[in-house]
């Protein structure tokens, strides 16, 4: 991580709005990019790509900034993509610098408007700056503890924090990464995962009630359309257990915290052929009705974005290939497929990989009757 920094753009101005997103759309289908099904209606009257370019995996060096850039250059600039996900902790924020470039090279040759692009990310692990001087071990203490940001009670398990100065923080160096001056979607990341466990409901419940606070705040200032919950078993797992979050409780804080207008309007949790709980366990409990994960999520307003559609490449080479397609392109067709889903999530950096996986956008999602004889 001794690479030197490269440079960052200037700060775009706008968000994903109804009418860009449908340019993108129509766009895409009128040049054969996509087929029209490929496309979704989502919360906040955007419609998205039900592909999405994700970009947790990779060294913090140039040479996977470099990847990383033109992986969303090619993504976006295809057409076929117009959702891309990263997290301010991914590759010590060199991720959102890699996305913050890309998108910047696509809006100045004027192959993309702001409001054709979706872009999300999250805050609440540690993440040191990869391309700082300060050796990661001191950077949170040197940055964050010293001036006051972050107070050593609000860590948890040495890794995440919640609290509204750290917050702030992250969301500000999030919109700096990226060179936005709104993001689409911020996530409280894996929060329930991390701190259910260590702290507790009721303190919990106190924590979330204040990050929805600030995310409220941030979209009262214009930087941030819509928030959410980027999440890993609690939305799946068992009731009784200690991580279990809720999704209605959840959306009871939002209310709470920024009324029935408010911000929360989207989850993301993992499905795949070998993670299908969010499809077929009924452990979320919505009115009294005990429903799946994507439909308490429908049934609550909230949009479904679906991480890890190839258990980190293990059923891209080991998966069933079905319909004709690759093994890559069936577990994508997979996770791209449910009723109330909105779009699978991958990561992808190579020419190969990512000529076989954006492919997959001139194919139509599965129906919901071929889509429940995927899952078996």
């Amino acid at each position: 991580m001794t690479d030197l920094p490269l440079p960052r753009p200037a700060a775009t101005a706008g968000f994903a709005t109804e009418v860009g997103t449908r340019r993108f759309r129509d766009r895409s289908v009128d040049a054969a990019h996509a087929v029209p099904r490929h496309f979704r209606p989502a919360p906040g009257g955007v419609t998205l790509s039900s592909l999405g370019l994700g970009t947790y995996i990779g060294r913090p060096d140039a040479a996977t900034d470099l990847a990383v850039e033109e992986a969303v250059r090619i993504s976006v600039g295809s057409g076929r993509i117009n959702v891309v996900d990263t997290a301010i902790n991914y590759r010590y924020q060199r991720a959102e610098r890699s996305v913050g470039r890309a998108l910047h090279r696509l809006f100045e040759a004027r192959a993309l408007q702001r409001d054709e692009v979706f872009v999300a990310t999250k805050v609440g692990y540690f993440a040191p700056d990869g391309e700082s001087p300060i050796p990661t071990d001191e950077w949170i203490e040197r940055e964050l503890v010293r001036p006051g940001i972050l107070d050593p009670v609000d860590i948890v398990a040495e890794s995440h924090a919640m609290s509204p100065s750290y917050l702030r923080d992250q969301a500000e160096r999030s919109r700096t990464n990226l060179g936005l001056e709104c993001v689409d979607l911020l996530y409280l990341h894996n929060a329930p995962d991390a701190q259910l466990p260590v702290i507790g409901r009721t303190q919990f419940r106190e924590r979330l009630l204040a990050a929805f606070r600030v995310f409220e705040e941030l979209r009262s200032d214009g930087k941030l359309r819509s928030y959410g919950l980027a999440t890993w078993d609690c939305l799946r797992a068992d009731p009784g257990s200690r991580s279990y979050l809720s999704l209605a409780d959840a959306v009871e804080l939002a209310v709470e915290a920024g009324g029935r207008d408010h911000g929360l309007r989207f989850v993301q949790f993992p499905f795949n052929l070998a993670m299908t709980e969010a499809a077929v366990v009924r452990n979320q409990i919505v009115a009294g009705v005990e429903m799946t994960l994507f439909e308490s999520a429908e049934r609550l307003g909230l949009g479904c974005f679906t991480s890890v559609p190839l258990v980190q490449g293990q059923l891209a080479r080991r998966g069933p290939a079905l319909d004709g397609l690759t093994s890559a392109q069936t577990a994508l067709q997979l996770a791209r497929s449910p009723p109330h889903g909105l779009a699978a999530l991958v990561g992808q950096k190579t020419p190969e990989h990512l000529a076989e996986n954006l492919k997959l956008s001139e194919v139509p999602p599965l129906d919901p009757s071929r889509f429940q004889e995927w899952l078996g």
